[in-house]
């Protein structure tokens, strides 16, 4: 058994913001392979469901971001499930938009959904990073996870990246995390990689 957390803020005013891509991730995930109804449980929402023969139980921390290792320690602890079986899904300012990356353990970088985690469960979980990149000054940066994705990037990356984070699924449920990495990248290739394999020539930019 596996535990898939996204994180994000409950109630509908935060249901489109950048902050809130971990809420998207495992509803795409829910919603492509027909899980059971998200049902309230122990300060979440949680919908089950099996991927590759692997049940999987996806959680929406109801507690608000801050306070998001509360659900999450009490979901692990019910169903007896160990750190390195929980696999957190979250927005991440210090990749570029589109950027996906996994990792286990390791710091919360300033992300307060990650920083209660750690205090409630440990830090040897692991940590599916979703880039929604920074604005350029670090005073805005708050406003930029609270406001909702444009949509501009919804049509360029993000509803493609959502799409292939929830195709290539059955390859995370059988803990193969690197090669989810680079089949979600080719799925859904960022917009800085596709910038590098189509290089804009002199004449394209009118020089």
């Amino acid at each position: 058994m596996l535990i898939w957390v996204g994180l994000g803020n409950p109630s509908k005013k935060h249901e489109k913001q950048r902050h809130n891509v971990g809420f998207m991730a495992v509803d795409e995930i829910a919603s492509e392979y027909s899980f059971g109804s998200w049902r309230e449980k122990m300060n979440a929402h949680i919908a089950e469901g099996k991927i590759s023969g692997q049940k999987i139980i996806l959680v929406k921390p109801q507690t608000f971001m801050n306070r998001s290792g509360i659900s999450v320690s009490q979901i692990s602890k019910f169903y007896k499930i160990s750190e390195n079986s929980i696999y957190v899904f979250y927005d991440d300012i210090d990749l570029k938009s589109g950027q996906i990356k996994v990792k286990i353990g390791g710091g919360h970088a300033g992300h307060n959904g990650l920083r209660d985690i750690d205090q409630h469960i440990g830090k040897e979980y692991w940590r599916i990073r979703i880039g929604i990149g920074r604005p350029h000054e670090k005073a805005l940066v708050h406003k930029w996870v609270l406001n909702d994705f444009s949509l501009e990037e919804r049509g360029s990356w993000l509803d493609l990246l959502l799409r292939a984070i929830a195709m290539e699924a059955p390859i995370l449920a059988e803990q193969q995390q690197d090669k989810f990495i680079s089949r979600v990248a080719w799925r859904a290739p960022s917009p800085a990689q596709m910038q590098k394999q189509n290089p804009q020539t002199g004449d394209e930019n009118g020089i």
